[in-house]
């Protein structure tokens, strides 16, 4: 059984999943925070999952350019406060230290959605930035591989298909800003009935850093994003992360931190032989200027694919050039998926 109604105006849905199992055991309802574009769309559907720090109306969705003819479903991954997650769920399934809801629980959930809910026997393509790559990468694994899979391409954007232990590593800055930070009180902020804004400013500053490239400091290219100065880009008024729940980062940083597809495929001998056994064609867009999915590890994963496209993307603006922060950047992406997908 399941319910469909929009929660405001935005457009979004939700799917009710009322026995859901995580890959740890734990099992409880669910919801999945959706939005279906273009329901018209007569060249298939398309799923796109969000990223960190990511929500279903701010993620890129191509919908005006090369995904203008297609139905796209925009969904919210599990712990980003749309979808069930510790902020609106108590039951929320949060273990420290180490990931509590992992990748692959994200792709059984959207996998009911696209069945149950839209009656799906295929997707033509997943497509994501940052963890939406890596569940992209997922979903080739668990449902692009075999004499018929469910899922025919995939694009991964600014990803990889495990989280190295440069990322992991960068990762443990702003989680322990975060977590030391007073006012986050050992997670016990909401029983306090606040918000741990020091520690989420904390957070955003550790991140800041890495979010772009050194070329992108050299030219100031924070004034294009509407910063006057470089102390008003990593101080704001209102910093980005505030509006984040701090258990919400937390639970998406662990998960990203335990991606790797060789957990769910390839026969328990690592992520290349999972990438071996991709039979759905994927394209790879990393960005040369990334910090912490580095091109090279793209590069690498591509000689593991039958079916794989590599086009980097060439930019001053880092990871968030794949997530549509510099506009000419995301006509290029737009006009590399269109092409893919002509197949």
């Amino acid at each position: 059984m399941s319910s469909k109604a929009p929660y405001d105006a935005t457009g979004i849905e939700f799917f009710d999943i009322p026995d859901f199992q995580f890959s740890n055991g734990h099992r409880q309802p669910i919801k999945l925070a959706y939005r279906s574009f273009n329901p018209a769309g007569t060249k298939g559907t398309v799923l796109i999952p969000t990223c960190y720090g990511g929500r279903i109306n701010s993620t890129l969705n191509f919908t005006t350019g090369a995904l203008q003819d297609y139905q796209v479903i925009v969904v919210a991954m599990l712990g980003n406060g749309e979808s069930s997650s510790p902020s609106n769920d108590p039951a929320f399934p949060l273990t420290k230290p180490g990931p509590s809801v992992q990748y692959e629980d994200d792709v059984h959930a959207q996998y009911q959605l696209v069945t149950e809910r839209f009656g799906l026997q295929q997707l033509e393509a997943v497509i994501g930035f940052s963890m939406g790559g890596q569940q992209a990468y997922y979903w080739s694994v668990m449902h692009g591989s075999g004499p018929a899979p469910f899922l025919k391409n995939a694009v991964v954007i600014c990803s990889s298909a495990k989280t190295s232990g440069h990322n992991y590593a960068f990762l443990e800055g702003p989680i322990s800003a975060l977590e030391v930070a007073g006012d986050y009180a050992g997670g016990a902020y909401r029983t306090h009935g606040t918000k741990p804004r020091e520690g989420l400013r904390a957070f955003g500053r550790a991140y800041a850093g890495w979010l772009t490239s050194a070329e992108w400091f050299r030219q100031e290219l924070w004034r294009k994003l509407g910063a006057a100065s470089l102390q008003d880009w990593l101080h704001p008024e209102v910093a980005g992360y505030e509006s984040w729940d701090a258990e919400n980062l937390l639970a998406l940083a662990r998960k990203w931190q335990g991606g790797d597809i060789g957990k769910v495929g390839g026969g328990g001998q690592g992520y290349e032989k999972a990438l071996q056994g991709i039979q759905a064609r994927v394209l790879l867009m990393p960005s040369m200027t990334d910090q912490y999915f580095w091109w090279r590890d793209s590069e690498r994963e591509m000689e593991h694919l039958q079916h794989g496209v590599f086009r980097p993307i060439d930019t001053a603006w880092g990871h968030i050039a794949g997530g549509g922060a510099n506009p000419v950047d995301a006509k290029w992406i737009d006009g590399e998926i269109a092409t893919f997908l002509k197949g």
